[in-house]
């Protein structure tokens, strides 16, 4: 049976005795009416409700927790591998910061109604940009249930409407958020289908969704490969996505290897889960025999497992020698790959075939090699001397993120605020007539 929450003001909730076509066409016509409300609706409301939103995470805290118990026992019954689990924990740390991320979306400024670039014509009329939302978004997703925090808080920001699907997997920690979220929005009689939290686990309602081009402006899809190249090739409306994140740090023959140590450590090793942790390390053969060891040590204590080429097994006996398939995979655990590299060029080089266009970051005291890279690496984020476990929408002060998208085109990197909404010309006139 579908389940969804009944909804107030104008948007009404969809019959949930209704086919699968027919309930996922009304659970996008209550979102376009709620989106619509959502497009007018006053800063101060918006932030009132995220607000709202926050009280309720913290209010109840314990029944989240206990859901995300369920799930996580759940899980591990059906052999969800290590990646997925670390996912869709919720720990209490995890919590505060949804906690955290809406209160620092309430904090952003709001973009919608923005107006850029207002300049004067010879005509005399005044010709800008202003911002606007997209309208509904769909999010597609695997584990994480935080993405329910940010996706929901997010849009309700820049005045958007957003049905969530999220894998069945994380289906008890996603009502249990899905509770709060519509507490506050109704505490500023804000729609309930502002938010839809799909309940139905049934798998056929993401093709259903995938075909509603007329209801969803945008699909977002987080989650495994499969997952993410089924909605690119499938979806009949735009998609905001990214592949892979095989990223990298490269260690130039300018570092400070004190710092190299500390940043390649903690790329790896902060959290192996994550689409930003670092999965290829590429060392100058001018300092690889000075930073290896030191760096293969500390990946021995924290049971990393080195996959290297001739020369890093050379200086690093307990690694074991790397495919090429090892330089193109996301591995998503404790397993790096690791090159030595003559010099810059080869790093790029190597960047440039084996990278995902994701994150990657150098390591080095020069200037003209740190912009070289910086130019030249054609990802969505690229970092000097920091860990690339910093591309990350609250740590870029978006508050929070919907996912990061290695697109060129309308939004790259962490997705925040900004890249929820449109822009749309505005002519201000006294009275001109073209002539």
């Amino acid at each position: 049976m579908i389940t969804t929450a009944s909804a107030i003001g104008v948007a009404q909730a969809p019959d949930p005795g209704a086919d699968l076509p027919s309930y996922v066409d009304g659970v996008c016509r209550a979102a376009c009416t709620a989106a619509r409300e959502l497009a007018r609706t006053d800063t101060a409301t918006k932030n009132r409700a995220l607000e709202a939103i926050a009280t309720q995470l913290l209010k109840r805290h314990a029944e989240i927790a206990c859901a995300n118990a369920e799930d996580m026992r759940a899980a591990r019954e059906h052999g969800l591998n290590e990646a997925l689990l670390d996912r869709l924990e919720l720990t209490p740390k995890r919590q505060e910061s949804m906690v955290q991320g809406v209160r620092e979306i309430a904090a952003l400024p709001d973009p919608i109604g923005e107006i850029l670039e207002l300049r004067r014509r010879p005509s005399g009329i005044q010709v800008g940009r202003m911002r606007v939302p997209l309208g509904v978004i769909g999010v597609i997703y695997e584990s994480r249930p935080g993405v329910t925090v940010d996706a929901a808080a997010l849009c309700l920001k820049s005045g958007n409407a957003v049905i969530l699907r999220g894998g069945t997997e994380s289906l008890r920690s996603n009502l249990a958020i899905g509770r709060c979220l519509h507490a506050g929005l109704a505490e500023v009689d804000l729609p309930l289908m502002a938010v839809t939290v799909i309940a139905d686990p049934d798998r056929a309602i993401v093709g259903e969704l995938l075909r509603a081009q007329d209801g969803i402006d945008v699909l977002v899809p987080r989650g495994g490969r499969s997952l993410i190249e089924k909605v690119s090739s499938e979806a009949r409306m735009p998609v905001l996505r990214h592949l892979d994140g095989i990223c990298h740090v490269y260690v130039d023959a300018g570092a400070d290897l004190d710092k190299a140590e500390a940043v390649a450590y903690n790329a790896k090793t902060q959290r192996y889960a994550t689409c930003n942790t670092m999965e290829c390390l590429l060392v100058a053969e001018a300092v690889a025999a000075k930073l290896l060891p030191r760096l293969g040590r500390r990946f021995l204590e924290a049971r990393v497992e080195l996959r290297g080429c001739e020369r890093t097994c050379t200086l690093l006996p307990e690694a074991v020698p790397a495919t090429e398939q090892d330089y193109a995979t996301e591995f998503l655990s404790p397993i790096l790959a690791v090159r030595v590299v003559a010099d810059l060029d080869e790093a790029l080089a190597h960047i440039e075939r084996f990278g995902s266009a994701h994150t990657d970051a150098i390591i080095t005291e020069n200037l003209d090699r740190a912009l070289r890279f910086l130019r030249e690496v054609d990802s969505s984020s690229v970092l000097v001397n920091a860990s690339t476990r910093f591309a990350d929408g609250c740590e870029y002060g978006l508050g929070a993120e919907l996912g990061i998208s290695t697109d060129k085109l309308h939004a790259r990197g962490p997705v925040g605020l900004e890249s929820l909404t449109s822009q749309k010309f505005v002519v201000l006139g006294t009275g001109q007539v073209r002539t």
